[in-house]
């Protein structure tokens, strides 16, 4: 009786076991199939690779000092609605392009002032806060894997000139890093897109797009582009209606799943 017990509960627990370990090696079959062909990967940067929230909070500290957190948080809040407000307005017609680097400078007199103001010169420093954000922990040697094994770029809405900035930094080393000012859109318009797969010279599905924004991968996938949803605090979740080819915890899993992809 015993022994057919033991043989119920040992039987029972390797065939969990065996099935837990199916499961792990199908998921893993299922990502190197994703990321075969594979000739380029394209980043969003801000959000995806540095936190840029906390950066516009250590930079408002600065400019408007004895915030309380919860002032900060809605200061953060003001900035990128305004930025968001004004982007559309370009993708609509209702204002001609601006560079990042103007619409920053109104964002922060816009944040400024509805906080009861502050001097000019903390001003101008805060218009240049995107130059400085702090990159998330994974960031740095993440990239360093992924350019061992395929080209990668980055594709920012900020302006080249801040991209250049930021990525020193951030530690951030690319082969080469494109800004929408080149083709004077913002994400999400499919120029952007296009205007990175043209720079890679390959057809949209050997190139995968990375990002913490289902926003900006939904248009990537327009575009005819692979995508991966790299999980951030600061992320744009999926829906459930989206289906992206990876969804990833972090950047460094990333390196992994090219590497094992590229293995016969």
């Amino acid at each position: 009786m015993i022994g057919g017990v033991l043989r119920h509960l040992f039987g029972e627990t390797m065939r969990l076991t065996l099935d837990g370990v199916a499961g792990a090696e199908d998921q893993r079959e299922e990502r190197r199939i994703v990321v075969e062909g594979i000739d380029a990967v394209v980043l969003d940067v801000l959000g995806t690779l540095v936190d840029e929230p906390a950066g516009l909070r250590s930079e408002l500290r600065t400019a408007i000092p004895g915030l309380t957190g919860a002032q900060e948080q809605a200061l953060v809040t003001r900035w990128q609605e305004y930025v968001a407000a004004e982007q559309r307005k370009m993708e609509r017609g209702e204002r001609s392009y601006a560079v990042s680097d103007v619409v920053d400078a109104e964002a922060a007199q816009h944040v400024v002032d509805g906080a009861g103001g502050a001097d000019q010169q903390r001003v101008a420093r805060l218009a240049t806060a995107s130059h400085r954000l702090p990159p998330w922990p994974d960031s740095a040697g993440a990239l360093e894997a992924l350019s061992a094994r395929v080209p990668v770029v980055g594709l920012s809405n900020a302006s080249s000139g801040a991209l250049l900035r930021l990525s020193h930094h951030a530690g951030l080393r690319w082969h080469q890093v494109l800004s929408g000012e080149a083709v004077r859109a913002y994400k999400p318009s499919r120029a952007v897109y296009r205007y990175a797969l043209d720079v890679v010279g390959s057809p949209p599905e050997r190139v995968l797009m990375v990002a913490a924004h289902a926003w900006d991968l939904r248009a990537a996938q327009a575009a005819g582009m692979r995508t991966a949803f790299i999980d951030r605090p600061v992320a744009d979740a999926p829906l459930d209606t989206d289906h992206f080819d990876l969804h990833l915890d972090g950047l460094a899993a990333l390196a992994d799943v090219l590497d094992s992809g590229s293995r016969p």
